[in-house]
C-alpha cells in the first residue's frame, strides 16, 4: 500500500516538474522561474538560459516518475537511486547555468 502511496506521490510531482520544465523550456515562462535567478541574465541570453533550466527540471520530473514505477515494482529503497541520480543531475544543469548566465548562484 505504501509503495501505491510512492506512486503517487512522486508521480504527481514528476508531472508538475516536466510541466514547469516544459514550461519555461519550449514557451520560454522565465517569470516561472524567481526572478533574483535571473536578474543579471542578458536579454540575448534569455533562450539559452530558460532552454538549460527547462531541461533541468524535465530531467529530475521524469527521474521522479521513474523512481515511483520502480518503487512498485522493486519494493525497496533501492528505486530511490534513479531519483538521486536525476536530481544531481538536474541540479548540476541549474548551477552551470546560473553561474554561466547570471554570474553567480544567487
Amino acid at each position: 500500500m505504501e509503495n501505491l502511496f510512492v506512486l503517487i506521490v512522486m508521480g504527481l510531482g514528476g508531472m508538475l516538474f516536466v510541466y514547469l520544465g516544459y514550461l519555461i523550456w519550449i514557451k520560454k515562462k522565465i517569470h516561472m522561474i524567481h526572478d533574483y535567478h535571473w536578474t543579471k541574465v542578458k536579454e540575448s541570453d534569455k533562450k539559452a538560459y530558460t532552454s538549460i533550466m527547462g531541461k533541468a527540471m524535465i530531467i529530475m520530473g521524469i527521474g521522479m516518475i521513474l523512481s515511483g514505477i520502480m518503487c512498485m515494482v522493486i519494493y525497496s529503497a533501492k528505486c530511490g537511486i534513479v531519483f538521486g541520480i536525476s536530481f544531481i543531475l538536474g541540479l548540476g544543469m541549474m548551477i552551470y547555468a546560473q553561474i554561466k548566465y547570471n554570474h553567480g548562484i544567487f
